[in-house]
């Protein structure tokens, strides 16, 4: 149980990525914090997993796009627990659209949440961490190192996801707080599923540009992410760590 006693928040955890982070840090033994922006189904689903199998878990909602509802997210956290060890900044947004089509509104709202969201959650955490320090690990993405396809507002978030993975690794380092990026390439997720991405000739040119010989899944993100927020990571920060197969566009 390389995270016993500990407390973690994952944010956007009702699904993909985020929920199989959230399960992993829970067979780990962390109590678990999954917070969910508009589904509450998922959440509960999450949450029932983690308990299942003999964890500690609750669902909170909140918009990390707005203060008030990050204060209230780590309001409940200190009010449960008491404590938190490891914030994991994955909810986000992303919408492929050539430079033409983008809209301030668009820019906005993948900013608001994939940059400024991690800044508030980040300004919460470490008022909660302990004198032992904490962990913050961001979920970049594979597109903040090459020019995905239409990709311009997205590329751009997590570009700057990473600067602030950078900056606060240097300036929380001192307090024993280790920050790090995690950049998966293309994971098979609900989102993917959506927007027409698997069992398509899109998915065939990835898997193609994929030394492994296939795209990732939730649960190959959740194993890095399980790795860097254990004492097995604990001279490891300020890094970029892709989860990508040898993915090469």
């Amino acid at each position: 149980m390389k995270l016993q006693g500990k407390v973690a928040i994952v944010t956007g955890a009702s699904k993909g990525i985020g929920a199989a982070i959230a399960v992993a840090l829970g067979a780990e033994g962390a109590s678990v914090v999954v917070n969910y922006a508009s589904s509450a189904e998922g959440a509960a689903e999450v949450v029932a997993s983690i308990i299942r199998a003999g964890g500690k878990a609750l669902a909170v909602q909140g918009d990390m796009a707005k203060a008030d509802d990050v204060h209230r997210l780590f309001a409940a956290v200190k009010d449960t627990y008491g404590r938190l060890d490891i914030l994991v900044n994955n909810a986000g947004v992303y919408k492929f659209e050539p430079l033409e089509e983008i809209s301030e509104t668009e820019f906005h709202r993948q900013f608001n949440l994939n940059v400024l969201g991690p800044i508030l959650a980040i300004q919460e955490a470490v008022k909660m961490f302990g004198e032992e320090g904490g962990n913050i690990i961001n979920m970049s993405s594979v597109a903040s190192t090459y020019a995905a396809m239409d990709a311009l507002v997205y590329s751009a978030t997590k570009a700057a996801l990473d600067g602030v993975t950078m900056q606060l690794a240097r300036q929380l380092g001192p307090r024993n707080i280790r920050v790090n990026s995690v950049l998966p390439g293309p994971i098979d997720t609900e989102g993917v599923r959506a927007v027409g991405m698997v069992g398509t000739e899109v998915e065939q040119r990835l898997i193609a540009s994929t030394p492994m010989g296939r795209i990732g899944r939730p649960e190959d993100v959740a194993d890095v992410v399980l790795f860097l927020a254990s004492d097995a990571a604990r001279w490891v920060t300020g890094q970029q760590l892709g989860i990508d197969g040898g993915f090469r566009p």
